[in-house]
């Protein structure tokens, strides 16, 4: 999996049309068709803005994690990393994203596609966790 890798620009809110009641996936509701509360997704999606990147998948290893090709990760890099988070790995010269196993003795970057191996990390790899997803972005 290939990562693009954007800063976050937010000089300005961005409000948009938010419907604060939730949207009924049975059957529509009337009262809903005028709704004026207004939501700022910079504020929503990202919490630490000098460390928030947006990264754009390329690649299916993390397919069943809901993460697809095509896809924009938010990713924050003041977050610590914990066992069972998905992270940005920079690994031997490239960057990554895979679900992080913290063992004792070990870290195992986890794939969520069969198709992919783990990867164990051991001290001949360069490895630095850059950050950690905290949403992702979807085109449908």
């Amino acid at each position: 999996m290939k990562i693009e890798l954007y800063t976050v620009d937010i000089p300005k809110s961005l409000f948009l049309p938010y419907v604060a009641n939730g949207i009924s996936a049975g059957f529509p509701s009337p009262a809903l068709d005028f709704e004026d509360t207004k939501i700022d997704l910079n504020k929503e999606i990202v919490k630490h803005p000098l460390s928030t990147y947006y990264g754009r998948v390329r690649g299916v290893s993390m397919k069943n994690a809901g993460i697809d090709d095509g896809d924009i990760m938010v990713i924050d890099k003041s977050i610590k990393p914990t066992d069972g988070c998905i992270a940005i790995c920079f690994i031997d010269g490239e960057f990554t994203a895979k679900r992080l196993l913290i063992r004792k003795d070990e870290i195992i970057l986890m794939p969520e596609n069969d198709d992919y191996s783990p990867i164990r990390v051991t001290k001949d790899n360069e490895f630095i966790v850059w950050g950690v997803v905290t949403h992702v972005i979807k085109a449908f």
